[in-house]
Parts: C-alpha cells; structure tokens; sequence
C-alpha cells in the first residue's frame, strides 16, 4: 500500500478557512473578545481548540505540513465543528485517504452484563479505558439519577458539570485519579481519536485538568473511600472498587458499597425503592 500524500494544497487551504470562517467563538464556546476584522475563528483559536501550536497550524492551512496525521486531523476537525462527511472530505484532501472509523465503543461482554445486572443492591457500571460507559445496572442510576447512561462519559462531567463537582465531596483527590488514568490508559492507547480528543478538550476547557495533566501524573485508579453529596440522601462515606478486565480491552468494572452504617442507610433508602428489592433483616 502506497504511503498517504497531500493531493490537493489548494483545496485543503480553502476548506480550512471556509469552516473557520463560519464559527463564532461562542459556537466553539469560547468568550467574544473585541471586535474582530473578518468573520469567524481566529488561527490561533482553531489551533487552542485543537491543541496544536499556532505555528504548525497556520502552515496547514496554508498546505505546508507535509502529510498531518490522521488524529491531529481529528482534532482539528473536531475544533471546526465538522460534520462526519465534512471530515471524510478533510482527510482526502489533506491525507490523500479516507479518515479511520468514527469510534465505537465496543460492548461488554454478556458475562459480565449477567454479572453487573446480578448485583442488584450494588451500583455497579462499566466503562472502557476512554470512560465511556458501557453498561450499568439499576441501582447504580439510583445513586446517580437518571442522566447516568450507557454512552456518556464519566470523566468529562468531573470537570465540566458543576453538579458532578458538587457531589463529589472528596473532588480535587477523585479528580486527580482520573487525571491520573487517563494518561495511563493515553499510553497504553496512544492513537485513539476518541480518548485524544477527550484530553485536548478538558485540557482546553478545564485549568484544574491542564495543571494536573502537565505535571505528570500518571495513576491506575483502583480502590479507595470518598464522601458523596446526594441531593435526597445526604452525605455519604462509600468505599469505591475498580476492577480490570483482564481481556485486553481496557474495560473495568466499578462498584460502590457503603463504608458505614449511615452511609448503608442511605444507600437502601435510594435503591431499595428504585429497583423494586426489598430489605432483608
């Protein structure tokens, strides 16, 4: 197979401007700051977005980069709001082949959703190495509420949902572990579009992440104790388990349990209900 080559400069550089062009930055979420000479981002913004410097992206858009990769490519299609087929068009141009796959996260096996479900009284999920979530059970939307769905991300909100960080008593430690794992599972993962962009993205919007990714750390997150603020339950002390599955997917299996007897209260007073179970004594 023959080595991807830029087939079309021109091509590439006017597309680049035309999708500047028509953002503002407040579609990009950033703030209106002056007046501006020429509709649209700034090369500066798409590169901030983007997480390149301005330098190499002011000489892609001028078709001077050689061949981009194809997950720098994703990012910079993801910081001009791209549509799928708009991305597609993006790589031809600029790579001279069509982009990978969008990313799908793959499902959890149905053993360990037999596994999951079984545990009725314990809120328990499934996440891939991108904290994406897989699967979960009942009692795990109990403790969470309902927006707590397979198909979102568990690491986004921590940084970006003032609720999420309001329920997480122990915030700063829980979402430092997180920060911690993601570098971890970036270098087991290296080429992932998905859990690049997610990274580029937190780094952008969140101070707390840039200042926790750039010093380094790195972390597998694997037990602890944390307080919780439930807005009906009140404050509880849990303790919280991951566990890796052991098949080369990244996958892991969380589970929370009560660390005390107050905190075992409130955990039937939200489950118990929820899921239809009833006390045994």
């Amino acid at each position: 197979m023959s080595a991807p080559r830029v087939t079309n400069r021109p091509e590439l550089s006017a597309f680049l401007r035309a999708k500047r062009a028509r953002l503002r930055p407040a579609d990009a979420g950033l703030p209106e700051l002056g007046r501006r000479r020429t509709p649209g981002l700034r090369r500066q913004e798409v590169a901030q977005l983007a997480a390149v410097s301005i330098d190499w992206y002011i000489r892609l858009e001028q078709g001077r980069v050689g061949v981009p990769g194809t997950a720098v490519l994703d990012a910079v299609a993801q910081a001009l709001r791209l549509s799928e087929a708009e991305r597609h068009h993006l790589h031809l141009i600029a790579r001279g082949e069509a982009p990978p796959a969008r990313h799908v996260p793959a499902p959890a096996s149905e053993s360990l959703r037999v596994l999951l479900h079984s545990m009725t009284a314990t809120p328990a999920w499934i996440v891939d190495f991108r904290f994406d979530v897989l699967a979960h059970n009942a009692a795990a939307t109990a403790l969470f509420g309902p927006g707590f769905a397979a198909g979102t991300n568990t690491a986004a909100p921590l940084f970006l949902d003032a609720g999420v960080r309001d329920f997480q008593l122990d915030w700063s430690r829980i979402a430092r572990e997180h920060v911690g794992n993601l570098r971890a599972n970036l270098i087991k993962h290296p080429d992932d579009p998905r859990l690049l962009a997610l990274v580029a993205d937190l780094r952008l919007r969140s101070a707390e992440f840039a200042a926790w990714w750039d010093d380094q750390t790195v972390q597998e997150r694997v037990s602890g104790t944390k307080r919780i603020l439930h807005p009906t339950a009140g404050v509880m002390t849990v303790r919280y388990d991951v566990l890796a599955v052991q098949d080369g997917s990244g996958q892991r299996l969380s589970v929370v349990t009560p660390a005390d007897a107050a905190a075992e209260t409130a955990l039937r007073s939200l489950i118990f209900p929820a899921t239809g179970l009833r006390a045994v004594r």
